[in-house]
């Protein structure tokens, strides 16, 4: 059977899909996915996966797609991040059978893309990109489809999205934000961006940004023209987004747990589900954060979602004979509801430029504290003295090491009979921890192999 492609591959494969649940990384796991089909999104995305793990690793494999399988899960596009044409077509041919397009990401402005070279990171290598989509069109039996950031400027973008339509994408997702809008400069996604790309291409598009309630869905697609919506954020604090309903938080934590005990997940992952759905209650009751946070079994989370609805409810009847109070929510705290990010505050100006006078100092937090300030320590460091009560933070007590002369790891004692059999040293090594010599075991044992190389050599 021929391959579909672009509006036939949407209409066909993926019956024609509005609301689409975005790929979230340790976010839209098979349970999350079923949990929103559940309630009006029409296509999901599996999580971004690392396509060279994928390929070295067939654990990963099971447990990020071969065993997240449900006949219920359909539509599902399976999402690569990749920087090698070769490892991505590998990957795409080892996830082909499971699930109805691969996605190429080229979106994620985070810092881990940034570092391994992929996401929106590659949305310079135009030659890189075309080759990457050219050639998995050819070889997958499968749509290949795009997801991307826009450039600044709306011309550049709108040539972007034709290279990779000319390449062979079948199906793009524009997020309307730079890669440089993110955390707390993420700020307004750019919908002329995307409505640009729209009447450019001949595919099918998803517009992606600024999708908090149902009626922003329906206004986007008026706007743009897009075939579809993806929604992220406003997905996690509402998961009934697309159904254009607002359910109190403990029922739909109620139902994802329900989920969760019949297609298990990370507890992590139902742990970060529960404190985006609580929260704004959860700035009300601080102690069910701390709760939520110890908790280390299902069982647990749903007994702490039942004493969460025990507290709304009380407030709830408190609240029925007096005054609706006010507040800056649209909704009161215990109804699913979008949490916008606040945005960089502006700093007040001279004539136009910055004040000198108002400029944030910024002061780090001492990690380093002395005894019985253990309140101080990083979250980090808290975890590990709550591992092992007995471990000194302090840096005035730690032992001193003689760093060694080469690569700066701490010198052995070759004076040490003890130290000098831990480490081997032996025969011609010893000799150069008797001369006093600032070095390790590992640069000492490749000076002596040097030397033995020389004398090898001339012999």
């Amino acid at each position: 059977m021929p391959k579909l492609q672009g509006f036939e591959f949407w209409r066909t494969t993926l019956k024609g899909a509005c609301y689409v649940v975005a790929p979230m990384v340790d976010q839209s796991e098979l349970a999350w996915r079923l949990l929103s089909r559940r309630h009006g999104a029409q296509l999901c995305y599996t999580p971004m996966l690392h396509a060279q793990v994928f390929v070295r690793d067939p654990n990963y494999r099971r447990e990020n797609l071969y065993n997240e399988v449900s006949p219920e899960d359909r539509p599902l596009i399976a999402q690569f991040c990749a920087n090698d044409p070769e490892v991505f077509i590998q990957a795409a041919l080892l996830a082909q059978d499971y699930c109805d397009a691969i996605d190429l990401n080229l979106g994620c402005p985070q810092m881990i893309a940034k570092r391994g070279h992929y996401g929106a990171f590659l949305q310079e290598e135009w030659d890189l990109l075309q080759k990457i989509v050219t050639m998995a069109n050819e070889k997958i039996s499968v749509p290949i489809t795009c997801k991307i950031r826009v450039f600044s400027e709306v011309d550049k973008t709108v040539q972007y999205a034709t290279m990779l339509e000319k390449a062979g994408c079948q199906l793009l997702t524009v997020h309307g934000r730079t890669k440089e809008q993110k955390g707390a400069m993420t700020g307004v996604a750019s919908w002329e961006h995307i409505k640009a790309v729209r009447k450019a291409v001949g595919i099918p598009v998803f517009a992606n940004g600024n999708i908090q309630h149902l009626s922003d869905v329906h206004r986007c697609i008026d706007e743009t023209g897009v075939q579809g919506v993806m929604s992220a954020e406003g997905n996690l604090h509402n998961p009934a987004l697309f159904e254009g309903r607002s359910p109190p938080v403990w029922e739909m934590a109620e139902e994802y747990l329900e989920v969760v005990r019949q297609y298990p997940c990370s507890l992590s992952y139902v742990r970060a589900h529960l404190f985006k759905m609580w929260h704004h209650t959860l700035q009300i009751y601080q102690d069910l954060r701390e709760e939520l946070a110890k908790v280390k079994t299902i069982d647990g989370m749903a007994e702490v979602n039942r004493q969460l609805k025990e507290r709304c409810q009380e407030e709830m009847a408190v609240q029925a004979g007096a005054e609706k109070p006010t507040g800056v929510l649209p909704f009161p705290h215990w109804i699913c509801q979008p949490y916008v990010r606040p945005g960089p505050k502006e700093q007040p100006c001279e004539n136009g430029k910055p004040s000198a006078s108002t400029k944030p100092v910024c002061v780090k937090r001492a990690l380093e504290v002395s005894e019985g300030q253990s309140e101080f320590l990083s979250k980090n460091k808290q975890k590990k003295a709550a591992r092992n009560p007995k471990k000194n933070f302090n840096p005035e007590q730690k032992p001193k090491y003689i760093k060694c002369e080469q690569c700066g790891n701490p010198k052995v004692d070759g004076r040490s009979s003890a130290m000098r059999v831990t480490c081997g040293i032996t025969g011609p090594w010893r000799a150069v921890y008797t001369r006093g010599i600032n070095v390790c075991s590992v640069c000492a044992e490749a000076a002596v192999r040097r030397r033995l190389t020389r004398k090898w050599l001339t012999a």
